[in-house]
């Protein structure tokens, strides 16, 4: 099966190791170099098998290549998974050998990937890694990092929802618009303050009934429940949780002008973008409305920026997104098709 998964890959280099200590499986995918080193988070995940992990590794760092070139920062696109046969407890004494077994892989690899933070990992697992290797990006400031990019992709999603609407009805003004966030956790909850602040009409939905139930709470949004996210009549609908969300049998059920938000892998497969186009829905390419973190991270930690020269990076989320929309109205296809002609151009293809 993993001979098969990487005959259908079109990336570099994948890394594998089989972490007899812990029962997991390491897994690196550098997908491309072009621009600069490989750059992407790790996500610590259970996974059904091997080679669901080693799937979810090719193609989260194929995306991190567009995304990063679409960001038109100077990295390539990697992913790297650990995958575990449980969560391993936040601060456990296995939990940090695991993670000190694997900073000592990243840096065998001399700087060709460079870690940030991702599913099930944070700032202080990154520390932790910071002990054996210098190519990890997202430590806590008390470490020498710039801490949780998630203010960053949440800043990069507000600018790319705005933009969406300007281009869907006209104005990118928020007030009164109905918008309904999936996912209400690092990234998601800071989105709702946002929306909050511009008095957006909002509604929120979470699988964690609690953690749902207190941002409703702080920023007046109506409940949702999971079950009925789909069919839910908004204005736009910001998924902000885990994907795939759109796909052949959920799109022909959604109640929406616009899709725009933070999850990863939002589209089933290519050909939904089409499906969205037909139905009429206006789809924010994931990889560009959600690059606010690598952003965060780049500009802080690599390339110098001041925090107005973030805050410029981060509103222009909204402009490469016009651009995609504008590109996809000229030529008839879809932002899916735009935002890759983008990301290609600059990847000198």
């Amino acid at each position: 099966m993993f001979d098969e998964l990487l005959r259908g890959w079109d990336g570099d280099e994948v890394v594998i190791r089989s972490d007899a200590p812990s029962g997991a499986w390491m897994l690196i995918g550098v997908h491309s170099t072009l621009r600069g080193p490989a750059m992407g988070g790790t996500r610590m995940k259970v996974y059904p098998a091997p080679e669901d992990a080693l799937a979810d590794v090719l193609r989260l760092s194929r995306a991190m290549t567009y995304k990063q070139a679409a960001a038109d920062l100077p990295y390539g696109g990697g992913k790297a998974v650990l995958a575990v046969p449980a969560l391993l407890e936040r601060g456990s004494p296995e939990r940090r050998e695991l993670l000190l077994r694997y900073a000592a892989l990243v840096g065998s690899l001399h700087g060709t990937y460079v870690t940030a933070a991702d599913m099930n990992t944070g700032p202080p697992d990154m520390d932790v890694i910071g002990e054996r290797t210098t190519h990890v990006l997202g430590r806590s400031r008390e470490h020498g990092g710039s801490g949780d990019p998630g203010g960053g992709t949440a800043v990069g999603v507000f600018h790319g929802i705005r933009a969406t609407c300007l281009h869907a009805f006209g104005t990118p003004d928020l007030d009164g618009r109905s918008i309904l966030v999936q996912g209400a956790g690092s990234v998601g909850g800071r989105l709702l303050d946002l929306l909050h602040e511009q008095d957006a009409r909002l509604l929120v939905s979470d699988v964690d009934p609690e953690r749902a139930q207190e941002a409703a709470t702080r920023v007046d949004a109506k409940l949702v429940d999971p079950a009925d996210v789909i069919g839910t009549e908004v204005d736009v609908f910001a998924p902000c949780a885990t994907g795939p969300v759109l796909t052949a049998e959920t799109i022909p059920l959604l109640a929406c002008r616009a899709v725009a938000g933070a999850a990863n892998n939002q589209l089933g497969s290519g050909a939904d973008a089409a499906l969205l186009r037909e139905r009429g829905v206006l789809y924010a390419p994931d990889y560009v409305i959600n690059a606010g973190g690598v952003i965060h991270l780049a500009g802080y930690e690599t390339l110098g920026w001041d925090d107005a020269a973030m805050a410029a990076r981060l509103a222009g989320i909204g402009e490469t997104l016009a651009a995609v929309f504008a590109t996809a109205d000229r030529d008839g296809i879809t932002t899916a098709e735009a935002a890759d002609r983008l990301a290609l151009t600059r990847l000198g293809g």
